[in-house]
């Protein structure tokens, strides 16, 4: 299998606010990068889509090293928490639903059809591909050109529609 390394980086202006991922995907002396912003999005739903983005950009099935700035990510994979929510009906525990879902889900099947290790990089440290990828995520964000995250502005209507319910019945 051929081995492919991968930076990836999201972030928002704001938390929720306009939001962006970028990724430098490498092989060989090959290099490609990717980027895109949304309207209105989360920072971790951003550095989950970056991931996503950059393996779905793969036409083989790789070994993948992907290194993101995001514990939450790193974490969430390589501690195996992201596959135990699933399992839970996409409950972190008893009561706490995971945040997410959609995107997880996706990033799951993912690393069943490519050979991923998650690595943690320290963001704004001086590595270059990782600061490559904020540039990006940063340029995404502030474009006129936004996408809608259909999915994050249908959570918050959902959770919005609870709070206009009378306290009392």
């Amino acid at each position: 299998m051929k081995k492919v390394t991968i930076y990836t980086d999201g972030g928002c202006l704001g938390n929720p606010g306009p939001g962006g991922y970028g990724c430098v995907l490498l092989y060989g002396e090959h290099r490609k990068e990717l980027s895109g912003g949304f309207k209105l999005t989360t920072n971790n739903r951003m550095e989950l889509l970056a991931c996503i983005k950059a393996l779905e950009a793969l036409k083989f099935e790789c070994n993948v090293t992907l290194y993101s700035d995001s514990k939450y990510v790193v974490d969430s994979i390589e501690n195996g928490w992201a596959i135990k929510w699933k399992r839970n009906g996409w409950k972190r525990n008893k009561k706490d639903k995971a945040e997410n879902p959609d995107l997880w889900e996706c990033l799951l099947d993912l690393c069943e059809k490519h050979n991923v290790k998650f690595e943690w990089v320290k963001g704004h440290s001086g590595n270059t591909e990782n600061d490559r990828c904020d540039t990006l995520a940063k340029a995404a964000f502030s474009s006129d050109d936004l996408f809608e995250d259909k999915k994050y502005t249908e959570s918050i209507s959902d959770k919005n529609k609870n709070k206009n319910l009378p306290l009392f019945q």
